[in-house]
């Protein structure tokens, strides 16, 4: 698969498209959102950590990143903060301070609430280990259903937010005839030392680590089903070396232009996703 050949479209969506066109609607006003990439070393590599959406949720049954929609929680002001200030976190992704610091929070709680990871500590140089026991996910669950805010959590427990540790990536905006559309900032980040990832969210049914490259084939394969946002992100995570060239390639991502994929049902029997951009990778 190359990208001047375009992307597989799954029939669910190829209806939704249809539908839309004939309807004539006003396309939805895409909901601001993060995901966050999660890296751990591998012998001679890396592995980035995938989930399934359970079929009853929007884009189900497609493999992604965990993340989600940002919350109105999100954007509060009184949070330990440590790393780049949120006026800088604005610059990197085209917004203002405080709609930035919101971005970043949405990133480091939905990576909480979905894997069980919590890119945080007791001050600016160190971050958790496990979270994993009764207490922790207790407070994730919490979370998770709204009973308490990403900020009380870490307030609680007299934890900063360390930003430091997400890098931007990109950024992704749902096609206009999803009913349910999200403006996406991509993030990545490593494993904590000491923490595990976990099947905790009752919005994934599978998760893996795997490979960049080898979950770029098992996609094209039809082995793991998933939409160009994630197959794109992975052939890019695939052309990096290690842990070291995805910091670096990070560095000079562009993550305030937003990418939108093309439908293209020219062809009936092949409908195709295309992008605006021309310098994707391959597979």
């Amino acid at each position: 698969m190359t990208i001047d050949s375009g992307f597989p479209v799954p029939p669910a969506l190829v209806e939704h498209a249809r539908r839309f066109r004939a309807s004539g609607a006003v396309p939805a006003v895409p909901r601001v959102a993060a995901t966050v990439l999660l890296l751990r070393p591998a012998d001679e590599g890396f592995e980035v950590y995938l989930i399934r959406r359970v079929a009853a949720m929007a884009f189900g049954g497609m493999y992604a990143f965990p993340g989600g929609g940002v919350d109105p929680s999100d954007s509060t002001t009184h949070l330990d903060w440590a790393g780049p200030p949120p006026a800088d976190w604005g610059v990197r992704l085209g917004l203002a301070p405080a709609a930035a610091q919101a971005v970043v929070c949405a990133a480091a709680r939905e990576v909480f609430e979905e894997a069980g990871v919590l890119l945080a500590g007791p001050d600016a140089t160190r971050v958790v280990g496990d979270v994993s026991d009764d207490g922790w996910e207790a407070a994730r669950a919490d979370l998770e259903q709204r009973r308490t805010g990403f900020a009380d959590l870490l307030a609680g427990r007299g934890l900063t937010l360390r930003s430091d540790l997400l890098l931007p990536w990109s950024r992704w905006v749902t096609p206009e005839f999803e009913p349910r559309r999200f403006d996406t900032y991509f993030f990545v980040a490593l494993l904590p030392e000491g923490q595990r990832t976990r099947d905790v969210s009752g919005e994934a049914d599978h998760t893996l680590w795997v490979r960049p490259v080898e979950a770029g084939r098992q996609a094209v394969a039809g082995d793991l089903t998933m939409l160009p946002p994630t197959l794109v992100t992975l052939g890019e995570m695939a052309a990096c070396t290690d842990l070291a060239a995805v910091a670096a390639a990070a560095a000079d991502r562009d993550a305030v232009t937003p990418i939108t994929p093309r439908l293209d049902l020219s062809d009936p029997d092949r409908p195709r996703f295309y992008l605006p951009r021309p310098d994707q990778p391959s597979w």
